[in-house]
């Protein structure tokens, strides 16, 4: 008799004992099934009668051979901006059935200087990324436990430093063979000649003002084709564990961090993109690639049932963002350009001076009637090293204007002086420019945060004054990586958006509450593909306040992350 035979007869709903133990008896006759079965069916006829079908369900789950891997699939997309970029797919044997569990597709970068005309650089980058994939890692990968996320995030990652090494020696290569004999010998060059001016002074001659050093930039890793495959398929294998296990994502990657599952959680607060004024602006100024909304603390996303005591995140960013329109159309008269939507989800403005935004955002708070400085602050998202005039030593903050680090400083210092709703600076200069980030803490002291992004140097030494560190999934960087980052790293704040790469994958907000994170930044409130992310926080929010596991998270008053204190290390300071 056969096991589905077996069962056949039990769901004719023969409730007379004898007939149902006789069935089981032939059933084990025929199929030796072991004798603990046996004690077990024994139990639930004496004991749970009425549970019959659902007891043996769960009792012959349990006994069945554990989730395998089975293969991973990568496929071309498009993602928000109709840009090729890659899917995993994770295929999983349970009960003896292949399933399809999971997909994931997370942010691209192909470099610091992305156009469009990089296109087929893009599409070589996806379709290695998908033979990845398909290929090696399906190998790899396969029978593999899902829900050993540490162990497959190895596997990927040795799988990448594997592949990065062979390149770089490739490079390494080329380089050396392409070096000819006659290359190497070097002819002293003649001194300057020395010339007189008008005024009998020698151009020759060194003035007594001695230049301060200019430090060059950092040599950039190129990025590894294919790299986007690891990302991808550690998400996937993510929300893979945790549909297996029956658990949110969120909880998931929470007990990734923590050995266990946490009882509470607190929701990060939002960094809301709220205007643009970056080189895809109208303007001619490039130095606040972003201004950063950051709500009070405690403020929830989404609006209390019956309560108007103050707005949400959402709708205050909207209503704020609606009353700057109105100003800058009213000002077109006068000869101010109107606001045209980026591709970060907030108006683009035309300014020239870093000034005129804030005065914006000052006016229209004034006319809502919102306290800047109290309910909400300001963090401005500089990304000063995109704007360095190598030629010239400078940074161009906006077109035909240039400072030098020195000049930033002051202008930095000048800023958080006039509007001190400014509470946080990102990337105010490049990683070089290390007396800059230290002159610059030292005259903001405890009013301003600097924070970083590490996302492409995430073992650099740390710079001076830096409380934050801003961090983005994408490309090779793991789940795992993700946790170890942030519990290593003080103050870190997930990016779920970069300048131009905007991802549907809902999972960021998951990552951003399992881990544990004070704050994280999604974009803004325009697009399908950022408020994905927001709905998704708000689902969370509402399940953890009717489990009751929500809990506040009593932060300090601005600065965003107050200073560690002397005695503690800087690898000390977890925000989860």
């Amino acid at each position: 008799m056969s096991y589905q035979g077996f069962i056949s007869r039990l769901s004719q709903e023969e409730h007379d004992f004898y007939e149902i133990k006789n069935a089981a008896a032939e059933f084990y006759r025929v199929n030796r099934v072991p004798e603990e079965i046996e004690r077990a069916l024994n139990e639930l006829f004496f004991n749970k009668p009425e549970d019959l079908h659902g007891y043996l369900a769960n009792y012959f789950t349990k006994l069945s051979a554990p989730p395998r891997i089975s293969r991973v699939k990568g496929r071309e997309v498009h993602d928000a901006k109709g840009q090729l970029t890659v899917e995993a797919e994770v295929f999983c044997i349970i009960c003896n059935k292949e399933q399809s569990m999971s997909s994931a597709s997370i942010s691209s970068h192909f470099g610091p200087k992305e156009t469009s005309l990089q296109s087929k650089e893009r599409g070589d980058h996806v379709m290695t990324a998908v033979q990845w994939i398909n290929q090696p890692l399906n190998n790899l990968l396969k029978d593999q436990n899902p829900c050993d996320q540490s162990k497959v995030d190895l596997i990927l990652s040795d799988f990448f430093m594997a592949c990065y090494l062979e390149e770089k020696n490739l490079r390494n290569r080329e380089r050396e063979e392409s070096r000819s004999p006659e290359s190497d010998v070097v002819l002293p060059s003649p001194p300057p000649a020395q010339t007189k001016d008008k005024k009998g002074v020698d151009k020759g001659k060194k003035s007594n003002t001695a230049e301060k050093p200019f430090h060059p930039p950092e040599p950039a890793e190129p990025v590894l084709l294919g790299s986007l495959a690891i990302g991808s398929v550690s998400l996937a294998l993510a929300k893979t564990g945790a549909q297996i296990q029956g658990i949110p994502l969120y909880k998931y990657i929470a007990a990734l961090q923590n050995q266990e599952a946490p009882t509470r959680f607190h929701i990060p607060l939002s960094l809301v993109t709220l205007l643009s004024c970056g080189k895809t602006s109208p303007g001619k100024l490039s130095l606040l690639e972003e201004v950063i909304l950051i709500p009070k603390v405690g403020q929830r996303i989404k609006q209390v049932l019956h309560s108007s005591a103050a707005l949400c995140i959402i709708t205050m960013t909207l209503e704020l963002q609606k009353e700057m329109m109105r100003i800058m159309n009213t000002s077109t008269k006068s000869g101010a350009a109107q606001a045209v939507l980026c591709d970060r989800g907030a108006p683009a403005v035309s300014y020239e001076r870093p000034e005129q935004p804030l005065d914006l955002i000052t006016e229209a708070c004034s006319n809502l009637g919102l306290a800047l400085g109290t309910e909400i602050h300001l963090a401005l998202n500089c990304a000063a090293p995109e704007l360095m005039d190598y030629s010239k030593g400078k940074y161009e903050i906006a077109t035909g204007v240039l400072k030098s680090p020195d000049e930033l400083v002051d202008m930095y210092q000048a800023l958080i002086s006039k509007y001190p709703a400014v509470v946080a600076l990102i990337d105010p200069f490049r990683r070089e420019d290390t007396n800059q980030w230290e002159k610059l803490s030292n005259v903001i002291g405890d009013s301003c945060s600097l924070l970083s992004d590490i996302t492409y140097k995430p073992q650099a030494p740390p710079l001076p004054g830096v409380r934050g560190h801003i961090l983005k999934h994408m490309n090779e960087t793991t789940v795992s990586d993700l946790i170890r980052i942030t519990s290593e790293q003080q103050g870190a704040v997930l990016m779920g958006t970069t300048c131009n790469e905007p991802c549907s994958d809902e999972s960021l907000s998951d990552m951003a509450v399992g881990l544990g994170l004070d704050y994280v930044k999604l974009g803004g409130l325009s697009g399908a593909e950022r408020m994905t992310k927001y709905n998704q926080l708000i689902s969370i929010e509402e399940e953890l306040a009717q489990q009751g596991m929500l809990v506040s998270k009593e932060k300090h008053p601005p600065p965003l992350f107050p200073e560690e204190p002397q005695e503690q290390s800087p690898a000390a300071g977890c925000t989860a």
